[in-house]
């Protein structure tokens, strides 16, 4: 007979005999958006085209214009619009697989990895790589809006710098019910602001667009190049890692039903991997404007995003309202994104903390902790040396979701070596798997070591080709090495109400967790080891001696 722990029944609470300090409170800080945990059916009450609206709302980031313009001025109009569709497709193929998974099973990205390839504590490297491209971008868009307040109201930078960073914190604390607010009573007013001075400067001025088709850039004759392309592109390549920041918000996803399966699939390409697609627009209209710019102004100001505007809106409406609308217009979209940054990074810093210490310090803590760093790289005018920090960044972001993409996509549905139901509790993983950390390491080890010349000059520009197609192919190549073993440390959670119903949604069933006694779903718990009962998965994380942590099964 087995010895294993089974439960048939929703178990009634016990006492906590041992809780770790501090647990009932982090696990009421975790409710308001489900920091580290499965997003529970009771609390998804948002509708398919809400949860998309919300997420597309945190791409009104400025730092588009700034990366189209970057590359457009180095390399030309053509090679610049060639690197910006190759690295759409490459982050609409591969943050397909991600969306579907954040939304079918109500998960972020974090989690996701976990059972994808990399364990639960090899996980860990991916969540600082994501934190670290929150506060990359955070860093870019508070520089862009600093850049709006000087031109604005006089501010100098530094202090627009602490302004732009400050003004998030109140915006972040309240997690997915303030934002979702916020970004869809904001978006209308963005889009107009944008979209209306582009079809204006057509509409009036046919040249510019000739100029723009033709513009050489400084470091080409105006010819398609191999070389321009990919380095562009793996520019645009750094914002790969925008799909987490996607599936913060698409794992609040309704259920996926019959009646609502039109909208669910609509809401989830759309606000998933679609994202990319208005995002590569914004590149392709920063070109534009910074072709623009170089003929009215000059083109130390192209670059700009707050220049750009404040071009494109004087040649459209009277001279004392140009400045005004350029400075609402920059302030309306770092205050959507950089409240996602904060949100997301807050969440990636906290889930790793968590894992590493078994303790759960409240998600406040990170949301500063990541804006100190976004500020110290503000200070240190990241965006003067722009291209330089993502191109080199890209290498990791390729890495890590091309890795995650390849075990969802062929080692769970084509090998079947990986489990298909994602895992993400502690127990229930291997602690490292080294199907996605070796692919991981060695594909950015590589791809770094191109970026900075190792492997001499010719090969620099495809370091971000080399990430992508080491990491497809050691991916599925390990799952089969290692015969998928190191997937699953335990396949029984103890538990005999499936995790998933009828639809293949998450169940609903709701257990007691003895520990903090809060009600949690299905998914959310596994059998404890020492009691009658179950423990929700952020008790499991923060047991210091393992008291409840379910053993390895033989």
């Amino acid at each position: 007979m087995s010895t294993e722990p089974r439960l048939a029944e929703v178990a009634e609470p016990e006492p906590a005999q041992q809780a770790a300090p501090g647990t009932d409170q982090a696990v009421k800080e975790t409710l308001e958006d489900y920091t580290l945990r499965f997003a529970p059916r009771s609390y998804r009450r948002w509708t398919p085209m809400v949860v998309a609206t919300t997420a597309l709302g945190g791409i009104a980031y400025m730092a588009d214009f700034s990366i189209g313009a970057g590359i457009g001025l180095a390399h030309g109009t053509g090679n610049a619009l060639l690197a910006i569709a190759v690295a759409a497709v490459v982050i609409f193929v591969t943050g397909f697989p991600l969306a579907y998974y954040g939304a079918r099973y109500n998960i972020d990205l974090d989690l996701i990895t976990r059972g994808s390839g990399f364990g639960y504590f090899g996980s860990v490297l991916t969540s600082v790589i994501f934190a670290s491209f929150t506060f990359i971008f955070f860093a870019l868009e508070g520089s862009i809006m600093a850049q709006g307040l000087k031109l604005g109201l006089g501010l100098p930078l530094w202090l627009g710098y602490l302004v732009s960073t400050l003004m998030v914190i109140p915006l972040v604390i309240y997690g997915m019910t303030a934002l979702s607010k916020l970004q869809v009573w904001t978006t209308p007013i963005w889009l107009l602001l944008m979209v209306g001075p582009l079809v204006y400067l057509v509409a009036t001025d046919p040249g510019t667009v000739d100029r723009f088709l033709a513009y050489a850039g400084t470091d080409g004759d105006g010819g398609i190049n191999t070389a321009s392309v990919l380095l562009g592109a793996g520019v645009c390549l750094s914002l790969i890692a925008q799909i987490g920041e996607q599936i913060d918000y698409l794992r609040f996803m309704p259920p996926k039903t019959e009646e609502n399966k039109r909208s669910w699939w609509t809401a989830v390409v759309m606000a998933g991997p679609g994202w990319v697609v208005l995002g590569a627009l914004k590149q392709a209209i920063g070109v534009f404007l910074a072709v623009y710019i170089i003929a009215e102004v000059g083109a130390s100001a192209a670059p700009e995003p707050i220049q750009q505007f404040k071009g494109a809106f004087d040649a459209m409406m009277p001279s004392w309202l140009v400045v005004p609308l350029a400075v609402v217009l920059v302030v309306i979209s770092q205050i959507k994104i950089n409240v996602t940054n904060a949100y997301s990074g807050s969440l990636a810093w906290t889930n790793s903390f968590t894992r590493v210490t078994r303790r759960y310090p409240g998600r406040m803590v990170f949301v500063l902790v990541n804006l100190g760093f976004a500020l110290a790289l503000m200070e240190a005018d990241m965006f003067s040396f722009l291209n330089g920090i993502l191109g080199f960044y890209s290498n990791c972001a390729i890495a890590w979701v091309v890795t995650v993409a390849t075990d969802i996509g062929i080692n769970k549905y084509l090998l079947k070596l990986s489990p298909h139901a994602p895992e993400f509790r502690r127990g229930m993983l291997y602690a490292v798997n080294p199907v996605g950390v070796v692919a991981f390491v060695a594909a950015s080890g590589l791809s770094i070591a191109l970026y900075f010349h190792a492997l001499g000059d010719t090969l620099q520009p495809y370091s971000p080709v080399a990430a992508a197609v080491i990491a497809f192919v050691l991916t599925p190549l390990m799952a089969v090495v290692t015969k998928g073993r190191y997937y699953l440390r335990r396949t029984d959670d103890g538990i005999a109400e499936p995790l998933l119903d009828e639809d293949g949604n998450p169940s609903a069933v709701t257990y007691a967790c003895h520990v903090c006694r809060q009600q949690f779903e299905r998914p959310d718990v596994a059998a404890c080891r020492t009691h009658d009962a179950v423990v929700c998965s952020l008790c499991l994380s923060t047991d210091k001696v393992g008291d409840h942590v379910l053993p390895a099964a033989v």
